[in-house]
C-alpha cells in the first residue's frame, strides 16, 4: 500500500500488536500507578521504568479536529476530519484518528473507538460519536 503507515518504535511497538489484535490498553506504572498514553520508557509522575498494559475501553472526549486536504492513506476521502481525543481513562493522554461519522464533531462530544482494516496487514483506531456506534456496528467493529 503507497502512502504513509505507522512506523512502530521502541514505545510503540507493543501498542501496535495489540491494536492488530484489536485490543486498546495504555500503560500503568507500576510504581505509582499512573496510566499513560502515548507509551513511554518511563513515568512522568515518578520516573519509573516499570510498567505494565492495561486494557481499556477507548472512551474519551473531543478535543479538537482538524480537516485534512493532504490524502496521506489511500482511500481516505479528501478533505478528511483528523480529531484530537482527551481519553476517558487518561485524562492527560490525547490520541489522534480519523473521524468515522458523516456529520462534523463537536467539542467535548463523547466517543469511542473503532478498529478499521486498512488493509491486510494494518489496523487503526478511528474515533465515532458514541450515539453512533450501535447503528454502525456492522461495519466497523467497537473496540472494547
Amino acid at each position: 500500500m503507497p502512502g504513509y503507515r505507522p512506523e512502530p518504535d521502541r514505545d510503540s511497538r507493543a501498542w501496535w500488536e495489540r491494536v492488530a489484535r484489536r485490543e486498546f490498553a495504555v500503560q500503568e506504572c507500576d510504581a505509582c500507578g499512573t496510566l499513560r498514553f502515548p507509551p513511554r520508557a518511563f513515568c512522568a509522575a515518578c520516573r519509573t521504568e516499570g510498567w505494565r498494559w492495561r486494557e481499556v475501553a477507548p472512551e474519551g472526549k473531543v478535543e479538537s479536529w482538524i480537516v485534512s486536504r493532504q490524502p496521506f492513506v489511500p482511500g481516505l476521502r479528501d478533505p478528511y476530519l483528523v480529531v484530537m481525543v482527551r481519553l476517558k481513562a487518561v485524562p492527560g493522554g490525547l490520541m489522534y484518528g480519523n473521524w468515522r461519522a458523516e456529520r462534523p464533531p463537536e467539542a467535548g462530544e463523547r466517543v469511542r473507538g473503532v478498529f478499521t482494516q486498512v488493509d491486510e496487514e494494518l489496523i487503526v483506531l478511528d474515533w465515532m460519536p458514541e450515539s453512533c456506534i450501535a447503528i454502525r456496528s456492522g461495519e466497523n467493529s467497537p473496540a472494547d
